[in-house]
């Protein structure tokens, strides 16, 4: 893979989960860079809070560990608005998605495919994955864990989205910086599975009997 042909685009979600329910999204950031002489440039950042859909609350959890209260939400766009401006940013592909664990963005990304379908088709970087192949020998590799090791400094706003993706742009320009193989850590997302499997089924079908 050539380091210098895409655009990453760090993205992260807080979100909450109801019980019984897919998470719901609260708040989106994204940072775009490119990789140039062992450095990520950024190239534009975005960064959104989330209104949830009505009878979807924030529990006393969820404002301890994200800083988010109903009435930071209370004005905010919902998801589908939010998502589909934000899809509307990348307009200069070829674009490679990073993230902390990274299926989790894919799932919330897949769930809202119709309000950003570019995003939804973007292939993904997981961090964890990198930073496993990387460091080996780490007993655990969550982001607090890595930023410890990495000796980065961790952000004060932890678990807010834009602090977040800013952290896992340090940790991720570390592992490129290394030289690691990002080939094993790349998911497809589920949208694009999807179509190409469609895609197969319907040229099949021009050849069958």
């Amino acid at each position: 893979m050539e380091l210098t042909e895409p655009t990453f685009v760090i993205i992260d979600f807080e979100t909450v989960t109801p019980a019984g329910q897919r998470p719901h999204p609260i708040e989106v950031a994204a940072c775009a860079a490119r990789y140039r002489d062992g450095f990520l440039t950024e190239t534009g950042r975005f960064t959104a809070l989330i209104r949830p859909p009505d009878g979807i609350s924030l529990t006393r959890y969820d404002i301890a560990q994200t800083g988010i209260t109903p009435d930071m939400l209370a004005d905010a766009e919902p998801a589908a608005t939010v998502l589909s401006t934000l899809d509307g940013r990348l307009r200069q592909p070829p674009y490679l998605l990073v993230a902390h664990n990274a299926p989790y963005e894919a799932g919330l990304l897949y769930d809202w495919r119709t309000a950003c379908p570019v995003l939804a088709r973007t292939p993904l970087l997981d961090t964890v994955r990198l930073a496993r192949a990387a460091y080996p020998g780490l007993p655990r590799h969550r982001l607090d864990d890595l930023l410890r090791h990495l000796d980065i400094p961790a952000p004060a706003d932890r678990h807010r989205a834009l602090p977040d993706v800013l952290a896992t742009l340090a940790v991720f320009e570390r592992l490129l910086a290394g030289g690691h193989d990002l080939s094993h850590a790349e998911i497809t997302p589920k949208l694009l599975e999807e179509e190409r499997e469609a895609a197969k089924g319907q040229q099949e079908s021009l050849f069958a009997p």
